[in-house]
Order: structure tokens, then C-alpha cells, then sequence
């Protein structure tokens, strides 16, 4: 049971890591430089499903994390 939790959980984290990385943060560092004047955007259609996928499957990691400290 220890080893089938330990690999879900480097599985979980992996996933967790990529799906951070294709998160789009609009200019980035091109605002920093006086491009895209807008301060705030919402997210929408497949960001905004993706950002809810990253906070289920980091809960989803933490969640492994506490159950493999009690067994």
C-alpha cells in the first residue's frame, strides 16, 4: 500500500507541475516594459477550467501527502 500511495504521488506531482506551467499569465514581463495596460483580466473557457484542475489535483497532492504520513 506504501508503494502504490508513494508513486500516485510522484504521478500527482508531476501532473501538478505541468499543468502550473501551461497556466498563460497574460505579458508577463512585456507589461513590466509598458505593454498590455490592463491590470486585471478574468479568466475564461479553458483557463478558467484549468485553474480549477490545479487547485483539485494540488488538493488532490496534499491530501496524499497527509494520508502517507499516517500509514
Amino acid at each position: 500500500m506504501n508503494q502504490i500511495l508513494f508513486y500516485t504521488q510522484i504521478a500527482i506531482s508531476i501532473i501538478l507541475i505541468v499543468l502550473i506551467a501551461i497556466q498563460q499569465r497574460g505579458t508577463a514581463l512585456g507589461s513590466a516594459f509598458g505593454g498590455g495596460g490592463e491590470f486585471y483580466s478574468s479568466r475564461r473557457g479553458i483557463q478558467k477550467n484549468l485553474h480549477y484542475i490545479t487547485i483539485a489535483v494540488g488538493a488532490l497532492f496534499l491530501i496524499l501527502g497527509i494520508v502517507n504520513l499516517f500509514l
